[in-house]
């Protein structure tokens, strides 16, 4: 679609269309990490913060905090009561222990959803194969249903037995009347 200057809206969005965009700088410094390197990380973290180990020193760190800027001398008190400097410490560490926590879980999630696709996949395999060997058996047992058994095999030769018997008996009946 033209407009009035004669060109259109995506050469005026990205400038002529048979020439390539010219490479923008931005102000945003670029952090370049290995985004599996902290995904490992943040997952060791995660673990860490759930288990009683974390509970127990972070217990000891807080009474060992309010213990000291309590009971100590009040020159020596680096954070006196409403303990202010505790809460923002408290706080920073929640507020990176949220988010990697998160990440552990997302990535615990990716694993899980490649897990199960593996297991589908796999079930969906033994499912085929199951199938064909059940085609294959049935097949088997037609087949065994057209094979020729010992007995039926014994069944047949005695009858052609007395068919040549009862042949025989007759051409030597029919033999000796045109003697």
């Amino acid at each position: 679609m033209s407009t009035a200057l004669g060109r259109s809206r995506e050469e005026r969005r990205f400038g002529r269309l048979d020439q390539p965009l010219e490479y923008r700088r931005t102000i945003s410094p670029r952090l370049y990490y290995d985004p599996e390197a902290f995904g490992q990380f943040s997952e060791r973290i995660a673990r860490f913060l759930g288990t009683a180990r974390f509970l127990v020193y972070m217990t000891a760190f807080i009474t060992i905090w309010l213990a000291w800027n309590a009971f100590a001398p009040a020159g020596m008190r680096w954070d006196p009561y409403p303990f202010i400097f505790l809460t923002l410490i408290l706080s920073l560490q929640a507020s990176y222990a949220a988010p990697l926590i998160l990440l552990a879980q997302n990535r615990q999630d990716d694993r899980d959803r490649v897990q199960y696709e593996q297991d589908r996949a796999r079930n969906e395999r033994s499912v085929s194969d199951t199938e064909y060997l059940t085609r294959e058996i049935a097949s088997l047992r037609m087949a065994m249903n057209e094979v020729a058994t010992r007995d039926w095999i014994r069944d047949e030769l005695a009858h052609l037995l007395k068919e040549l018997d009862y042949h025989r008996a007759e051409r030597d009946g029919h033999d000796t009347r045109h003697d």
